[in-house]
């Protein structure tokens, strides 16, 4: 397992004007930067994981990524230094609602900053630059990791070659948290989002993994290795309750609300990069309808775009889950933008 490493931004400042006086930001790498510090790809993750999903994370929301990632393999460590961040507010390291919040001596809980999908690469962006990244050669996430990778060439286009959003969109189908803080506040020790002193709420957490990754196709997964229903669910619910006891619950509320508020379809004439766009055909949170108004966007904008369709029966989990059946589209796409 690769050492957790981190850096820490002093009095970042938030778009929606809040501002962290310590802002952490937990990371990996992989591979080794060129002296011209121009080999680099960033991988981003998605809402409800972290940076061990290039690791082989068994509870990563979009499936491990071990089989993309590592020497030889389509994000070829033997060439390319990868950095794999964990988004600013998430569980795994960087700066969230449960991290001290120094004015106090107490966890942020509810009164942690909001954010937006902006301030999470902007903290990226501050990352890599201390790690003496001059260029990237791409910046490559699915789901919430699409949103940073399109967010990514919109806020510095040029700042990459390349972006490959995958099970993603230039938008968000997730508008409301309502319904997220209902379902939160139901839990005796939720407390508005200040149950650290509580015991936390576990069950409520595992109760919806066990919901969002029946949602995202881990059945159909799992069933190749227990064909019996009851087995099934038991493992489904052990893979939920592992998650459920790393995962902040104000976490998801965070990092819904920056959901939210993310949309670049409007600023797409500000990408120089190219940009591969994948989804998988059995998708429902983000369906294989989608390609032709994306791709009509991203043509209409004048940028440079391939669309790959994955065929996989994994849903949301395809990228990770049968991530051998884009391994070679993705191989392709870096050595064209890493050749120049």
């Amino acid at each position: 397992m690769l050492p957790m490493q981190f850096h820490t931004i002093r009095d970042f400042r938030l778009r929606l004007g809040g501002v962290l006086a310590e802002a952490r930001i937990a990371y990996l790498t992989r591979g080794r930067l060129a002296a011209d510090g121009r080999n680099a790809i960033l991988v981003t993750h998605g809402y409800t994981s972290g940076p061990r999903m290039i690791e082989g994370e068994e509870s990563a929301s979009e499936g491990s990524w071990s089989a993309l990632v590592g020497p030889g393999r389509a994000i070829d460590t033997d060439r390319f230094f990868v950095v794999a961040s964990n988004m600013l507010g998430s569980s795994f390291g960087s700066t969230n609602a449960a991290s001290t919040d120094p004015a106090t001596g107490r966890p942020y809980g509810s009164r942690f900053p909001e954010l937006t999908v902006s301030d999470i690469v902007a903290a990226q962006k501050q990352l890599l630059d201390a790690l003496g990244v001059r260029e990237l050669i791409a910046v490559v996430g699915p789901s919430y990791g699409g949103f940073q990778a399109f967010q990514w060439a919109v806020d510095f286009p040029t700042a990459m070659r390349g972006i490959v959003p995958v099970v993603t969109a230039l938008r968000s189908p997730v508008a409301r948290v309502e319904p997220l803080l209902a379902r939160l506040a139901a839990d005796p020790n939720w407390n508005g989002g200040d149950y650290y002193d509580r015991g936390g709420v576990a069950e409520t957490l595992t109760a919806l993994r066990i919901e969002t990754l029946k949602g995202y196709g881990l059945e159909a997964k799992l069933a190749e290795r227990f064909p019996d229903p009851a087995p099934r669910a038991a493992e489904l619910a052990r893979i939920a309750r592992g998650w459920a006891e790393q995962f902040d619950a104000n976490s998801l509320v965070i990092l819904r609300k920056a959901m939210g508020r993310y949309d670049v379809a409007s600023r797409l004439g500000a990408i120089r990069a190219r940009v591969m766009y994948v989804l998988s055909s059995t998708d429902t949170l983000f369906p294989p309808s989608l390609a032709p108004e994306v791709m009509g966007a991203l043509e209409a904008a004048g940028v440079r775009a391939d669309y790959v369709a994955l065929e996989s029966a994994f849903g949301h989990m395809a990228s990770g889950l049968d991530g051998a059946k884009w391994a070679p589209s993705l191989r392709r796409f870096l050595d064209e933008i890493a050749s120049g």
